[in-house]
């Protein structure tokens, strides 16, 4: 009887979970009682509860004459003394329960009927415009149709159409189109049920400098070593920023800032992409990202801006208002930021997720680019062409969108980080204990030894040599037995061991890290090797794949500490030539040198330079020049144009009668127009004036006439995308003009052409900002 019962129930657990799944079947999470005139008719809706309801009263009459042949047969009577009667009262309630559920079922079938009776005229006018909808014919939109046949064939591949109301039917897809994404006109019976408007903007709040890093502390989260490190970091140079806030804030003597909502998404930390840093923090793997994003941090929240931090996936879909599916449709609503720092892993993920909003709003993304990216890289369709496609390049944003780690091209806009200070006691203190035959080696792994020990035998003639290579349990055997090698040290010994050290030596890698800074810093001699002919993406294994091509650029480990800093804090030698690197450690030792540290690389300088990109780069609003004609009327009158020869005839210059822009940054009365040589590209001819190049200027050169005022003979012009252009080839008295703004570049040369160059003046110390640009 039991088991009889028990079939009975689970009989009607299945027939109801079976039945209710029609209901559902075609709109997922629906209730099986959810009734939708769009999926199911009137007829098949009341005739799923009637068959329900009939299954029901069938299953009650069974269970009632099983209960009727249990009374009258002799199957279990002498088994009745072991079988109270009170065992089998849960029938009796079972059959009740059974009962209320079949009238249940009963009254829900009459309503429905009643409530598609009621609803059925309405729905047919409804349901005929969803069905009959006709793709508008408006020029203004012209990939209207387009979309809707993309849509009738793939708007199941990804639930966030659903999730936006799309259903299969063509004014589904037009409704959507329309008033979620933007290709085709609103449709005019829509006008009463139109997406409310958009919120009005938030009312500046402004910018306050802080005073307290320890809400910063809280912000950045736990849970990583490398936000581990990144929290230490900024709690030790927490009153060096502090001190530097006060005195920016003194420099600009109350000035309005207005406060800017960042979100700062630290892609290279999330799972997703590997988070290969993490692990990697307390064995010596580089560090240079991290240190960098620490001191960004820093910067942004001291500078008075409302900052959210994001090192996972789901964070950031949240914090973006990501819908619910693939990544093909827009954000659910209006970005709630107006910047976002993040790196290339970061790039990736908010283009995945973001759908059509990414292009919308990838004006607001800075992207923290260690190495940089060129213009040739940074064009889609012209890295196809000319072979300069990589696998982290052609996202065709603005090139001063990208931001490094030093100023290596000026195409991208120069981040940088922080190096620690030094007062004047501690200054003379290293000084004073300063040991002059001590040398520490630059590199943390042991690959970075191995074959180095012809350099070292002849350094070990003179010098003490110290290492920080990390090993576990073994010590690495391409250290030299007669290196004294510390394992890797926290941050704060390792400045001890510099403040002690008369050297530091690098032996070509790691390119460009921030040690070397440290080192100067606290008072050492950095030596480098010299790289002939210089690294790049066409020599290198290192570079190749990276969207640059630092075609002459890195011609030893540390191109800014050569060409910025140079002697007698850095020296960078042959190392192929056993003469002059020995005669350099010798020398080198004799010499005496104080603490250095540019001023672009301390918390002042960084504050001060990422005060002005916030206030004053606005890749939103900037629109490109419009392209010029292909052909020009003899009626066709040019403007003037705003440059003027110099007084000694070798440049132009903004000429002092032409109007300026207060809104331009830089301001263009820094513009200095020079021709380059046909080996040189415009970074290293604005560097041979004592100028730095400047590519916002460039639409100021590209115009005919700047040619004929610096007296070049142009038998042709023509107009053609090419990262070299604006240029002159004199052989042949051709001239070319770019085409295309996104490669306006200072980057790149070709022996045939000589480059018309656009330069600035800067301050000195901090070459990412001219004389009037804060």
């Amino acid at each position: 009887r039991i088991f009889v019962l028990g079939i009975g129930f689970f009989t009607l657990c299945f027939l109801m979970t079976s039945l209710g799944g029609q209901f559902s079947a075609k709109r997922l999470g629906d209730s099986p009682f959810t009734i939708r005139t769009e999926v199911m008719g009137a007829l098949e809706s009341r005739g799923v509860l009637r068959r329900m309801s009939d299954m029901l009263e069938m299953l009650m009459k069974r269970m009632d004459i099983l209960a009727r042949l249990e009374n009258s047969t002799d199957f279990h009577k002498g088994d009745e003394a072991r079988f109270p009667l009170d065992r089998f009262q849960p029938a009796a309630g079972l059959m009740e329960r059974i009962q209320a559920i079949a009238q249940n079922v009963s009254d829900i079938a009459m309503k429905v009927d009643q409530i598609l009776r009621n609803s059925l005229l309405n729905g047919k006018v409804m349901e005929g415009r969803r069905d009959q909808c006709e793709v508008p014919r408006d020029p203004k939109y012209p990939d209207c149709a387009g979309k809707v046949e993309w849509m009738r064939a793939r708007w199941t591949s990804d639930p966030c159409y659903a999730f936006f109301g799309v259903d299969g039917t063509e004014c589904s897809f037009l409704i959507y189109l329309s008033e979620v994404e933007w290709f085709c006109p609103p449709l005019p019976w829509r006008n009463r049920t139109a997406a409310a408007p958009s919120p009005p903007p938030r009312p500046p709040v402004q910018a306050a400098f802080r005073r307290d890093l320890a809400p910063l502390l809280e912000l950045i989260g736990t849970g990583k070593e490398s936000l581990s490190f990144m929290k230490k970091r900024i709690r030790h140079l927490a009153q060096q920023w502090l001190r530097a806030a006060r005195r920016l804030e003194q420099k600009l003597k109350g000035r309005q800032r207005d406060q800017k909502h960042i979100l700062i998404h630290i892609g290279f930390l999330t799972e997703e992409s590997g988070d290969v840093f993490s692990p990697r923090v307390l064995k010596g793997g580089p560090l240079g990202e991290m240190v960098q994003w620490a001191d960004i941090l820093a910067a942004l929240f001291l500078l008075g801006h409302s900052l959210r931090v994001t090192v996972s996936l789901k964070e950031l879909q949240s914090h973006l208002g990501v819908p619910p599916g693939r990544g093909n449709c827009p954000l659910t609503s209006p970005l709630p930021f107006d910047l976002i720092y993040t790196d290339y892993h970061g790039l990736q993920q908010m283009k995945q997720h973001m759908g059509l909003s990414f292009k919308k709003y990838r004006c607001r993304v800075r992207v923290i680019d260690t190495f940089g990216t060129e213009p040739a890289y940074n064009h889609e369709e012209y890295a196809t062409l000319r072979g300069f496609r990589t696998n982290w390049g052609y996202w065709n944003l603005q090139p001063t969108q990208f931001m490094t780690m030093f100023p290596h091209t000026p195409d991208n806009s120069f981040m940088g980080f922080v190096s620690e200070e030094l007062n004047q006691t501690e200054r003379q203190l290293i000084k004073s204990n300063k040991v002059s035959s001590m040398a520490v080696v630059y590199g943390k792994e042991a690959s970075i030894w191995k074959g180095k020990e012809k350099f070292l035998a002849i350094l070990n003639k003179y010098m003490e040599i110290h290492g920080t290579v990390y090993y576990e349990t073994q010590r690495p055997p391409e250290v030299p037995a007669f290196v004294k090698n510390h394992g890797l040290l926290p941050q704060h010994e390792f400045q001890q061991l510099l403040r002690k050290a008369k050297l530091f030596i690098g032996f070509g890698f790691p390119y460009e890290g921030p040690a070397p800074l440290e080192a100067i810093a606290n008072g050492c001699v950095f030596l480098q090797a010299r790289f002939n002919p210089p690294h790049s993406s066409l020599n290198h294994e290192f570079f190749r794949g990276k969207p640059t091509s630092r075609e002459a650029s890195v011609s030893s480990q540390h191109p800014y500490a050569e060409d910025f800093i140079g002697k007698p804090h850095v020296w960078t030698v042959d190392y192929n030539n056993s003469e002059e690197f020995e005669a350099a450690v010798k020398t080198i030792m004799r010499t005496q040198v104080d603490p250095y540290l540019p001023y672009e690389y301390t918390c002042e300088g960084m504050l001060e330079r990422i005060h002005a990109y916030i206030q004053h780069q606005d890749f939103c609003t900037t629109s490109s020049p419009p392209l010029p004609p292909k052909t020009k009327s003899p009626a066709m009158q040019s403007p003037a144009s705003p440059l003027a020869l110099s007084p000694n005839a070798t440049h132009l210059v903004w000429s002092p009668s032409a109007s300026r822009d207060p809104r331009a940054w830089p301001p263009v009365d820094s513009l200095q127009v020079w021709v380059s040589e046909s080996r040189q590209t415009c970074t290293e001819t604005c560097r041979r004036h004592g100028l730095v190049c400047e590519p916002t200027f460039f639409r100021f050169l590209n115009k005919e006439e700047v040619f004929l005022q610096l007296s070049i003979t142009c038998d042709s012009t023509e107009y053609e995308m090419n990262h070299l252009y604006p240029a002159v080839a004199e052989n042949v008295h051709e001239c070319y003009l770019q085409k295309e703004p996104l490669l306006f570049s200072c980057a790149g040369y070709n022996t045939k052409y000589r480059r018309l160059c656009p330069c600035r003046d800067f301050q000195q110390g901090q070459v990412a900002l001219c004389r009037d640009c804060l």
